[in-house]
């Protein structure tokens, strides 16, 4: 996809401008502690992709365990919107469900990552 999609939370106060790596459906779910709670699927995207455009000041950061993976949400709404990748530093995984015009159940089945044999662990 070579035009860029919007991200937002939802309340406005975060907006993001992506080009994502794959297509739309490509979208996966993780099954890593975190998560499989937070159950939104993600859409890849690589790090000079994503642009803060609105609400840099809004965003929340989350991290845990190695806290090489950093998950950003928006402090008003708490929507979780995007996250730095553990696997790959380099990548962002960004919530499915924040992309404009996208509707999640248009893509399903969404398939699922295997998150808790992840390899930074073996």
């Amino acid at each position: 996809m070579n035009d860029p999609l919007k991200i937002t939370c939802h309340c406005g106060a975060v907006e993001l401008s992506v080009r994502l790596r794959d297509s739309l459906e490509n979208a996966r779910r993780c099954d890593c502690s975190y998560c499989r709670r937070r159950g939104t699927p993600t859409a890849s995207v690589f790090r000079d992709d994503l642009k803060v455009i609105k609400g840099a000041e809004a965003l929340s950061l989350y991290t845990f365990g190695t806290h090489t993976a950093k998950h950003y949400f928006c402090r008003t709404c708490g929507i979780y919107t995007h996250h730095q990748r553990r696997s790959d530093p380099e990548e962002y995984g960004v919530n499915f469900g924040c992309i404009e015009g996208v509707t999640p159940k248009d893509y399903e089945p969404i398939g699922w990552h295997d998150g808790v044999n992840h390899p930074s662990d073996q």
